[in-house]
């Protein structure tokens, strides 16, 4: 192990440990760890910006073959206008950028939101139920799941008599979907959370120890 992977694995360690120290309080450890993380995490993401957008979209087009790619100007400068903001006479501009990002975005996201999410939601729905198998029943619970979470959501009138016992049974049906999304997320935590103390244990306990009394002492 040469002296700058052996530095690097007893920062990492040591950083490790800052992060998990607000375990058991707020101190200084941790915010200094934590602020070192916020600070390359937003340089790094500034880099992959300039490099895989920026650089490639907007710079070289413009540098190059600026004939055919002006229209390029546009929203190079939208983008500049945003950082209008932080003048205050005129940081209304900004909000020019902002609404075509988010008109943009909007348009874009609702294509892809009915193609990817709504219309195969509909498709599973209308799946055939005509005989006794488990994939009857399963299309079964998908179209009860569906048309009663629906009904809880629908709020346009007073949810009585048999409405209110399927606008109940869409309650169970948005908890168990909560339920399940949650304890995805609590696996994918717990799964990290070994990969460190994996890292702890293999890598900077037993793997740099080994290594110094080795090559050290």
């Amino acid at each position: 192990m040469g002296i700058l992977e052996w530095f690097g694995i007893w920062l990492a360690g040591f950083l490790t440990l800052c992060i998990y120290s607000f375990l058991y309080k707020d101190n200084p450890f941790y915010r200094f760890a934590e602020s070192l993380y916020v600070g390359i995490s937003f340089g790094y993401f500034i880099g992959l910006a300039w490099q895989n957008t920026l650089y490639p979209n907007l710079y070289v087009p413009l540098t190059t073959d600026f004939g055919n790619s002006w229209i390029l100007l546009i929203p190079g400068l939208l983008g500049i206008n945003l950082y209008t903001r932080y003048i205050p006479k005129i940081a209304w501009m900004s909000q020019i950028s902002l609404a075509v990002y988010i008109g943009y975005y909007m348009g874009v996201q609702f294509y892809q939101k009915l193609h990817g999410e709504v219309l195969p939601q509909m498709a599973d729905t209308i799946k055939p139920i005509n005989s006794f198998s488990i994939d009857s029943l399963w299309n079964l619970i998908i179209i009860v799941g569906v048309f009663s979470v629906v009904i809880y959501f629908y709020f346009s009138s007073e949810q009585k008599g048999p409405v209110r016992y399927v606008s109940k049974l869409g309650i169970w049906f948005v908890m168990i979907s909560f339920g399940a999304a949650f304890g995805y997320t609590v696996m994918a935590r717990i799964s990290l959370l070994m990969g460190r103390l994996k890292f702890i244990k293999e890598d900077w306990w037993i793997r740099s120890t080994y290594d110094i009394l080795t090559n050290f002492l």
